[in-house]
């Protein structure tokens, strides 16, 4: 399943990028990369990851190592969607 096109949606609906969030690639870095990306943004993201995959994100889950990149992030969302 190709989830970087539904993390790209999370991402500009949560961070209003319009069409900035077509130009984000797996490579893309959000920490420190997208102004728009602060503590509150976290929140706001995983709450939306949460439910557009219907998934469950607790708090010991999250490191600034799985908001690195887009790539680190969907890979993270990969690892809850398989069994």
């Amino acid at each position: 399943m190709d989830t970087l096109p539904q993390i790209r949606k999370v991402l500009r609906d949560s961070l209003n990028l319009g069409a900035r969030a077509d130009r984000l690639t797996a490579d893309t870095a959000l920490l420190g990369g997208l102004p728009e990306f602060d503590s509150m943004a976290v929140v706001n993201v995983v709450a939306a990851l949460e439910d557009e995959f219907g998934i469950a994100v607790s708090d010991d889950e999250l490191s600034a190592d799985v908001f690195a990149t887009v790539g680190t992030l969907t890979q993270f969302v990969d690892g809850k969607l398989d069994p």
